[in-house]
């Protein structure tokens, strides 16, 4: 059987969570941009509208990019969290390689 690419997506996650590479939840995530510390920012596909438009404005602001990836409920799973709107990578190497996979999916 296959491997999808979101399930390559979700261990890509969850690697990083292991290593320390990633926060995730609303506060963390917003000082992990002011403190430029985050490299790429995820966005839950279906995280509430204002929350997306208050990151998308931080992350404009920051001049950080992000993606929409995956759902709250697949994004907190992998995270091993109950649901998360939102995270962000904090290392390139895993940044480059998520894009990568965001890549192959389309």
């Amino acid at each position: 059987m296959a491997i999808t690419n979101e399930q390559r997506i979700t261990n890509l996650l969850s690697m990083a969570q292991k290593a320390g590479r990633i926060v995730s939840g609303a506060f963390a995530v917003e000082q992990a941009v002011k403190k430029k510390q985050a490299v790429l920012v995820l966005l839950a596909g279906d995280a509430a509208e204002e929350s997306k438009k208050n990151f998308i404005a931080l992350t404009d602001k920051f001049a950080i990019p992000y993606v929409y990836c995956l759902d709250r409920e697949t994004l907190g799973a992998c995270l091993g969290k109950e649901f998360r709107a939102v995270a962000a990578l904090t290392d390139d190497g895993f940044a480059k390689k998520l894009r990568q996979l965001m890549e192959e999916s389309l």
